[in-house]
Order: C-alpha cells, then sequence, then structure tokens
C-alpha cells in the first residue's frame, strides 16, 4: 500500500513537470511569436508597407521643411585672416541665401553694404585655426546666419549656404 501511495505521488509529480514544462514551452512559444511579430510589423512598417503615402517624416516625426523657393548669391568675399606669427592667411568664401520667395530679395538688397559689412567685420577676426575641421565650418556659418539676420531684421533668412570655402 505505501508502495502504491509512492507510484501515485511520483506519478502526479511527473504529470506536474510536464505540466509546468508544457506551460513553459507554451509561454516560450507565444512570447517568441510576439517578438517575431513585433518586429516583423516594425520592419513592415520601416519598409512602408502598411501604407503612408508618399509623406516622408524627419526623425522627431515632423514632416519635412517644402524645398525653398528661392537662392541669392551674394558677391564673394576674401579676407585676411588673423594669425599668431605673421604669415598671410587668406579666406575665400562664396555664399548663397535661402530665402522664403524671389520678393524676399527685396527685402535683402537695400541692406547687402549692412551685410556685407557684418560678416567683413567678423572674418577679420576669425583665425584660421577656428576653421579647421567641420565643427569649424560649422560654426562659421551658424555665426553668418545669426549676424545676416541681425542685419535685415525683421526680415529673416532661411539658412547660410557655402558654396565655396577656400583657406589659402
Amino acid at each position: 500500500m505505501a508502495d502504491e501511495a509512492e507510484e501515485t505521488t511520483e506519478g502526479q509529480e511527473g504529470e506536474e513537470q510536464q505540466g509546468s514544462s508544457k506551460k513553459k514551452l507554451i509561454l516560450f512559444g507565444l512570447i517568441g511569436l510576439l517578438l517575431l511579430g513585433g518586429g516583423g510589423g516594425a520592419a513592415a512598417y520601416f519598409l512602408g508597407l502598411f501604407g503612408g503615402g508618399d509623406e516622408v517624416a524627419t526623425a522627431d516625426g515632423a514632416p519635412p521643411p517644402p524645398p525653398p523657393a528661392f537662392f541669392y548669391d551674394l558677391p564673394e568675399i576674401t579676407v585676411n585672416l588673423k594669425t599668431i606669427d605673421d604669415k598671410e592667411v587668406f579666406l575665400k568664401l562664396k555664399v548663397a541665401l535661402e530665402l522664403s520667395d524671389e520678393d524676399m530679395v527685396k527685402q535683402v538688397e537695400p541692406y547687402m553694404p549692412r551685410i556685407l559689412d557684418a560678416f567683413q567685420f567678423y572674418l577679420h577676426e576669425v583665425r584660421s585655426t577656428d576653421l579647421e575641421g567641420s565643427a569649424g565650418l560649422f560654426r562659421l556659418k551658424e555665426e553668418l546666419h545669426r549676424r545676416i539676420n541681425v542685419a535685415i531684421y525683421p526680415a529673416k533668412v532661411g539658412d547660410v549656404l557655402f558654396k565655396e570655402v577656400l583657406v589659402q
């Protein structure tokens, strides 16, 4: 009788272990399907399989800005840069302004002497080491952008674009 009780207990434990392992197997299978389905869904989303049209979104989810309507070329600027030793270093710069429309040219042109003066004044204080690398050019671009918007206020330029930057 004791043997029968031990066999029954062992049989129940075996069935419980099989039942819990089946539960674990099903649970892991469901998790795997969810991950696979979620990954597949994410891939389909990024590949554009869920429709959405031809809109392209930027990283923050906002639609991209409309293409600029007009570019306006400034005259070429050549300045002598500041150096530690008495070497002559020149900067030749060609810049285009991104304007919202052609009518904006009428707002910018009267201020052209002020714009060129602001550029010349700033560029004479720039050292050749300030322009090293992409970070240096980025700082130059941002500073020129800021100065032009101050010069033509209340009008506003969308961006300052480098057409040519030559340090010699």
